[in-house]
């Protein structure tokens, strides 16, 4: 026994002279490993569809004679911060609504309170003499903060002037400006904006809603979804319908093909909060929204549920 100890006594001290330097090293990369992986920037969380009101009784920021709804309670930055925080998301982006129209006097005071967390779209009209001014104005009060120009298309009595030269104007009015053009249209309405994407072939397209798969024809849709050839345009996953609206299978049929034409670099997702989120409520619509994209990988659905945004929106920039 006593043999049998020195023996592997012997063993030892010999495989420490002739092995130890070399297992430190092997351990030290281990641990750098680690600390690699820690040390890796965190990949943000970004709603890139929320919408702001007031509330019809704030006599300070009064919805417009033209806009199409008139939401009655206030959903104010002030509480989505507070949703932000319990939900873990970063940042979001404010989508300035059409019952404020083009008074944009609310968006500046979410600007105000949400601070470098809080960035918005705008919406201006195309052919009204005051559009464009008015829309420069806007971006240099508020440097960095305003992201894109929001476009309607989805009432046949309130379309934008395809075609013409207006249109075009505002179009490259927003491209000067550095913003991105936000899209928001019926799938038969939206083929008449394809002419400006292919011209404005750096200005990044972000398409709102899934493209409104379930407002149109599959043909129509097919349309949209071949846009993904551009590659300045960005798909937002927003907007799901219930259960009870369309069956699951219908949803992840059209999300798995939205993610197989453009790709987890090329889309963002948001929703979930309004006058009545809870923080609960408003990370379960993520966590749905994950659940949707259940056939990319871990590191692809980060990019989608903020990455993505977070890089074509310039969140998280000093």
């Amino acid at each position: 026994m006593k043999t049998k100890v020195n023996a592997e006594a012997g063993l030892a001290t010999h495989w420490g002279r002739r092995d130890f330097l070399k297992a430190v090293a092997v351990g030290a990369a281990g641990f750098s490993d680690v600390f690699a992986r820690a040390a890796e920037p965190r990949v943000p969380v970004v709603d890139a569809h929320v919408h702001c009101f007031a509330g019809a009784g704030d006599a300070r920021f009064p919805y417009h004679p033209q806009g199409t709804y008139r939401p009655p309670k206030a959903s104010p930055p002030e509480l989505l911060l507070q949703r932000m925080d319990g939900a873990g998301v970063d940042f979001a982006v404010i989508v300035h609504p059409e019952p404020y129209q083009d008074d944009h006097r609310f968006l500046e005071r979410c600007f105000e309170v949400g601070g470098k967390r809080l960035k918005g779209t705008c919406l201006f009209f195309a052919g009204r003499p005051e559009s464009i001014p008015d829309m420069q104005a806007l971006v240099k009060r508020n440097p960095g903060r305003v992201v894109a120009a929001r476009i309607h298309a989805y009432q046949a009595d309130r379309l934008p002037p395809f075609g013409k030269p207006e249109l075009r104007e505002l179009w490259r009015a927003a491209a000067d400006l550095g913003l991105g053009v936000q899209l928001h249209f019926e799938p038969r309405f939206g083929i008449g904006f394809e002419p400006l994407i292919k011209e404005f072939a750096q200005t990044t397209v972000v398409i709102d809603h899934l493209g409104r798969p379930f407002q149109g024809t599959k043909e129509d849709h097919a349309a949209i979804v071949r846009w993904s050839r551009f590659p300045n345009t960005v798909m937002k996953i927003s907007s799901l319908p219930t259960p009870e609206e369309q069956p699951l299978e219908k949803v992840t049929a059209v999300i798995r093909e939205l993610a197989q034409a453009f790709g987890a670099d090329r889309m963002i997702y948001g929703g979930g909060f309004d006058e009545n989120a809870t923080a609960e409520s408003y990370r379960a619509y993520r966590e749905r929204t994950r659940g949707l994209l259940a056939g990319l990988s871990a590191a692809e659905q980060a990019k989608v549920l903020g990455g993505t945004a977070a890089r074509v929106f310039g969140f998280g920039r000093a």
